[in-house]
């Protein structure tokens, strides 16, 4: 019954796409998701942001989210819950289209309209669909072909990035090579984002802060994520100085085991907030494991440890990997003794040529100005080249 349900939906969906796709596209009008509609974050949350504080006046903005309420605070937006009738009339007449995900085929692009695939990394660690077919469900594979063939702009944060995309994307069109805008915060100086992250956080003034977040593993034993909060404590004392907050963000699925993971007078529960690049911007140390966090946090220039108690038993029964784990610039620990010691040996001098080496090598493109330089894109998809002067407003 439910699988008949289910059908009856995609079918009054599709005829539902098939009128509207009859309606005049708004030439100013973006529509964007972020995880399928399951917060306002990633790329897509800072591609808006950027036109917000510039030209907000040009655009009408709308954000399809499965929970409207939860982020009705959000402003200068409109918000349509997603797969709603309403929905599909943001989508169907909308001129750009942008998601950090795969499009499913309720996403009937229309001949004049332009959809952005931002991606939601900048660099991975696991290898990615072409690259990893054999590891990931057909369905999936047939959903990424057909929705690759939608795409007409790809976005890359490195030429090693943009080497992966033409290989496994099943992607033939333009990549745009000018970063990745989730990024850009990480070279902004403004202290206004720190002070919100800490005040919502309940972090005292003049604090440093260590964030823990590591991946979702596909079984029960939450000892891997367990680590010697206290003691890493002491110990980036010992080594950094000041005095430490410990940040753990686990995986949206381990709210509901996180009491039994996270515990500390200086430790707090950071997994229900919604910006991961918030908390890796206002982070002095970050500790993950498989993550493509780490690539993230490497444009802070700041200490990166992996954590990888169960690095072959992992690398065995998931994804291949782009890179050795040992020949990336972070500091590798695979057991609580090793990581306490990778901390209190920690050689600032090394890490930042190896940081550099590792840039070099993947031949990055981040500089801040990703967001400009989509949005500068966008302008000229939406007004031609008649508006390109506004651009100067940018």
């Amino acid at each position: 019954m439910n699988r008949l349900i289910g059908k009856l939906k995609i079918i009054f969906s599709l005829i539902i796409i098939q009128v509207f796709n009859c309606f005049p596209i708004k030439n100013n009008k973006i529509i964007m998701t972020s995880y399928y509609g399951s917060q306002y974050g990633c790329n897509p949350k800072y591609i808006t942001e950027y036109i917000i504080q510039n030209v907000k006046e040009q655009y009408d903005i709308v954000w399809a989210f499965n929970d409207i309420k939860q982020f009705e605070h959000i402003p200068y937006i409109r918000k349509v819950k997603n797969m709603s009738l309403k929905y599909f009339y943001e989508l169907c007449t909308s001129k750009v289209v942008i998601t950090n995900y795969r499009t499913t085929d309720l996403f009937i692009k229309r001949k004049d309209q332009y959809y952005i695939q931002t991606w939601h990394s900048s660099l991975r660690l696991k290898q990615i669909e072409k690259d990893a077919e054999d590891k990931i469900p057909q369905s999936y594979i047939e959903m990424a072909k057909r929705d690759s063939k939608k795409c007409d702009l790809l976005l890359s944060g490195s030429k090693y990035t943009t080497d992966i995309f033409k290989r496994s994307f099943w992607y033939e069109g333009e990549i745009f090579e000018h970063g990745t805008p989730r990024n850009d915060v990480f070279f902004s100086h403004s202290g206004e984002l720190k002070s919100k992250v800490f005040n919502s956080l309940n972090i005292p003034s003049g604090s440093k802060v260590i964030l823990y977040a590591p991946t979702f593993r596909n079984h029960q034993d939450y000892t891997v994520y367990e680590l010697e909060y206290e003691k890493i404590i002491d110990t980036l004392a010992n080594t950094f100085g000041g005095k430490w907050i410990f940040l753990v963000k686990l995986h949206p699925h381990l709210i509901p085991v996180s009491n039994k993971v996270i515990q500390g007078n200086q430790v707090k529960d950071v997994t229900r907030y919604n910006d991961i690049q918030e908390l890796l911007k206002i982070s002095d140390v970050l500790i993950t494991d498989y993550s493509s966090l780490m690539f993230d946090y490497a444009m802070t220039r700041k200490a990166c440890f992996l954590y990888v108690p169960d690095y072959e038993d992992y690398v065995e029964k998931d994804r291949n990997l782009y890179f050795n784990i040992l020949d990336l610039p972070f500091r590798v620990a695979t057991n609580k003794e090793e990581l306490l010691f990778r901390i209190n040996t920690f050689d600032s001098n090394a890490y930042s040529r190896d940081l550099n080496h590792f840039f070099f090598k993947i031949g990055s493109y981040e500089d801040g100005k990703a967001s400009e330089n989509l949005v500068r894109r966008i302008n000229n998809i939406c007004f031609g080249e008649s508006r390109e002067i506004m651009n100067e407003a940018v």
